[in-house]
């Protein structure tokens, strides 16, 4: 079978400015020294491409998770520019059909079951579907939003004026130009790449299947560090219409916390998040099956197996009550139609059935941890 044709731009981009950030910016280092001041500009940068890539190109414009005004907006579309990534309407469509076809190997742009080096950068160096971006009919929505069709016909000027302009500028006014395009024009490039595209490669490939074994996605903490919390990519592959990936309040995701701060700022709204009793069921329903899959081999593995199952089945009776009764507490607080006295009832109700919940929890946990 005929390879597809080798993207010559790309492979030159990506292999200099590589050689850039590996050599020069090393030599540079032990030669001349950076200062302060240019560490600390191509860390704000590398931050802010970082940014305008989860919480713009992937979570706003992919998923459409919450709504944003138009000024943040285009700080979005400029940093996406700055990360030289494509522009926001490309990147979409690609991540819309990863989404709607992962892991087909004929069909998904990066699927990672073509192994890391495919989905990680090698996609990107063949023509291997150009000729879906005739007219982008996966991201006709997108084609609305006139922030996102400016930086699309302009991307190649905002490119240029951000990744030579911007570090040319710092270089000038702080007086250090050479340093200033190596490490925050080329290091920050390829850091803002790379660490970019372990979402694509190695979230795929290492980390934890927490609510699903459908896709090959994984939770790693690890890469969420170096990505503002796209390493919950598990959590993201099952739950891809929510605004968090990371949904525990110790799990780093900066990106979450910059749109959820940005709402105080009416800068967002309408951040949309999944059902906690869905989450907590394919948590759980995980749980029991990588247990099962472990009692399997125990001498009493009947028993043990029909015990497991008996605490997994009384902890959804409990947990479908508890949220049942909850929605009821909250209908009663938006609507204030029921009387003082049924709403104490209700809310004793909700407390007892919680407390149940919360004991069915426990018990679950106790017999996961203690059952070898």
């Amino acid at each position: 079978m005929k390879k597809p044709k080798i993207i010559w731009l790309n492979v030159a981009v990506f292999v200099i400015t590589f050689l850039f950030a590996a050599i020069a910016v090393p030599y540079r280092a032990l030669t001349h020294g950076f200062d302060a001041a240019e560490i600390l500009m191509a860390v704000a940068c590398f931050c802010y491409c970082g940014m305008s890539i989860t919480a713009g190109y992937h979570r706003l414009w992919s998923h459409k998770t919450y709504q944003a005004h138009w000024s943040l907006r285009l700080i979005y579309a400029i940093g996406g520019a700055f990360a030289l990534q494509n522009s926001a309407l490309h990147w979409s469509s690609d991540h819309r059909v990863h989404h709607k076809h992962v892991d087909k190997n004929d069909v998904d742009p990066y699927s990672a079951k073509r192994g890391f080096w495919f989905s990680h950068i090698g996609w990107m160096l063949r023509e291997y579907q150009s000729h879906r971006y005739n007219d982008y009919d996966n991201v006709r929505d997108l084609q609305k939003d006139a922030i996102v069709m400016w930086q699309h016909k302009y991307y190649l000027p905002l490119v240029l004026l951000t990744n030579i302009g911007i570090p040319l500028l710092f270089g000038l006014w702080h007086g250090d130009v050479i340093s200033s395009l190596l490490l925050i024009g080329f290091f920050r490039l390829v850091l803002s790449h790379h660490t970019t595209f372990f979402i694509n490669s190695l979230a795929h490939i290492w980390g934890k299947q927490t609510y699903s074994e459908k896709n090959t996605a994984r939770d790693n903490g690890l890469i969420a560090l170096f990505t503002f919390g796209e390493g919950y990519h598990n959590f993201h592959h099952n739950f891809e219409n929510d605004y968090r990936n990371g949904i525990r309040w110790w799990q780093f995701d900066p990106t979450k916390w910059l749109i959820k701060g940005c709402e105080y700022l009416n800068l967002t709204k309408k951040l949309r998040v999944s059902p906690e009793d869905k989450i907590i069921k394919a948590r759980v329903s995980m749980e029991l099956k990588r247990k099962q899959l472990k009692l399997a081999a125990h001498p009493n593995a009947d028993q043990l197996l029909e015990r497991l199952q008996q605490e997994y089945d009384h902890l959804i009776v409990k947990l479908n009550a508890f949220y049942e009764v909850k929605k009821q507490v909250l209908l009663s607080k938006r609507e204030q139609i029921i009387a003082d006295v049924e709403k104490s009832e209700l809310l004793l109700r909700y407390k007892e059935i919680k407390f149940n919940f919360q004991q069915q929890q426990r018990s679950w946990q106790f017999f996961l941890e203690k059952v070898a």
